[in-house]
């Protein structure tokens, strides 16, 4: 005889509703999909919906007018810059925050104009194609970083005359992905941000227009290094190209060279504008080495002694 409990139909009804009720989500989006367009289910297609064709075209007028007001900005910053001398470090230095400005503004409005920023975009952009973009551009990625890093730690500055590595010359532009170089010989050397992340730079103006010069010269060791330090420093006060606000110094030292024992002087002093630094080191070379020959002072050589005879052995003693 089977005994039925008197709530047990009503326990069965309770727990229908409930598998009914939890299950009615999953139904719903099954139907969706059903009822969804075939185009969603196409990733070619839903691509080809991100970007906005008419967009895209002005996108190209949007490029174009800032490379023509980039364009512009360099012109008159070059006029500037030869107008007033005093202040054109600072000219460009205002030249490379605009052009930073003018890179992401133009960024950004090529992005809104180009594509339909909507929740299909935001998946497929934070799916795998965002990740192969990653690694594709992790090094641009690391570029711009770095950039924003210099103008905002300022290890150098646009005009400053900097060594880094093998290289040697001007900064004559920072820009978001790299930094370029106008070297002594007129060569342009375009070197990535992140790489000054890691090695080390020496600037030798730091925002100033002067800098400081070393400038060598070897004497004999029986010479008069007196009289030559005087006409260094003479030389040094004379040219046309120092800057006589900041002191000059011939710090002298004995060294060897190729086995042979000399004199260094070392001339300190600095140069009225960075872009005469070689001018100045010709003019003092010059300059120096005629008054060396008027005044019979020698470069370094070797000196042979003459040595007084020994005494005799000690079994010539008594």
């Amino acid at each position: 005889m089977k005994i039925t409990h008197p709530y047990s139909s009503i326990l069965r009804s309770i727990t229908l509703l409930v598998v009914l009720a939890l299950n009615s989500p999953a139904i719903a989006m099954a139907n969706e999909a059903a009822d969804a367009p075939d185009i969603k289910n196409d990733p070619l297609s839903t691509m080809f919906e991100m970007f906005r064709w008419e967009g895209m075209f002005a996108s190209f007028f949007v490029i174009l007018a800032s490379w023509i007001v980039l364009r512009f900005a360099d012109g008159i910053v070059e006029k500037l810059g030869g107008v007033f001398a005093d202040r054109r470090l600072l000219i460009q230095k205002i030249s490379a925050f605009f052009h930073f400005a003018v890179y992401i503004a133009t960024i950004f409005s090529v992005v809104l104009l180009s594509f339909k920023i909507s929740k299909e975009i935001l998946v497929i952009l934070s799916g795998t194609g965002a990740v192969a973009l990653g690694f594709a551009l992790k090094d641009l990625a690391a570029s711009l970083m770095a950039g924003i890093m210099i103008m905002f730690d300022r290890p150098f500055q646009v005009g400053d005359r900097i060594s880094f590595g093998e290289q040697y010359g001007d900064v004559i532009a920072i820009g978001l992905r790299s930094v370029k170089l106008q070297t002594l010989d007129d060569s342009t050397v375009t070197i990535p941000n992140n790489m000054f992340l890691g090695q080390v730079t020496s600037c030798g103006n730091y925002g100033v227009v002067d800098m400081q010069i070393m400038i060598d010269f070897h004497i004999g060791i029986d010479q008069d290094v007196t009289q030559a330090r005087e006409i260094i420093q003479e030389v040094a006060a004379n040219t046309r190209f120092i800057y006589l606000p900041k002191p000059i110094k011939v710090i002298v030292s004995q060294v060897v060279i190729d086995s042979c024992v000399a004199l260094r002087l070392r001339l300190k002093a600095y140069v009225l504008d960075t872009k005469y630094e070689k001018d100045f080191e010709t003019d003092i070379t010059l300059h120096v080495m005629k008054l060396f020959g008027e005044n019979s002072i020698q470069p370094p050589a070797v000196l042979h002694r003459k040595m007084e005879a020994l005494p005799q052995a000690n079994n010539e003693q008594e």
